[in-house]
């Protein structure tokens, strides 16, 4: 049984080797074949996992498939705080 990698979206580390394999050679690729990295964190607990097993399949250093951004998780947001105050 493989271990999951992304928690979110449920993503075994077989489903990204198998993406890898499948031809995914960046971590923006990966996503679009597995969605790992676009839950509800947006990668923020599983990036880092997922360039580790994409440099080690690809035999090449983790710092040359580093993403440099990726979006901020998004957070509900109460609709009274977007109201605007009464004006008296």
């Amino acid at each position: 049984m493989s271990k999951i990698i992304c928690r979110c979206e449920e993503i075994t580390e077989d489903e990204i080797i198998k993406a890898i394999k499948d031809g995914a050679t960046t971590v923006d690729e990966i996503k679009k074949f597995t969605r790992a990295g676009m839950g509800l964190c947006q990668g923020r607990t599983c990036r880092r996992t997922v360039e580790k097993i994409l440099a080690n399949e690809l035999n090449i250093k983790v710092e040359d498939v580093r993403t440099s951004s990726y979006r901020a998780p998004v957070r509900p947001v109460k609709m009274h705080v977007l109201e605007e105050e009464d004006v008296k």
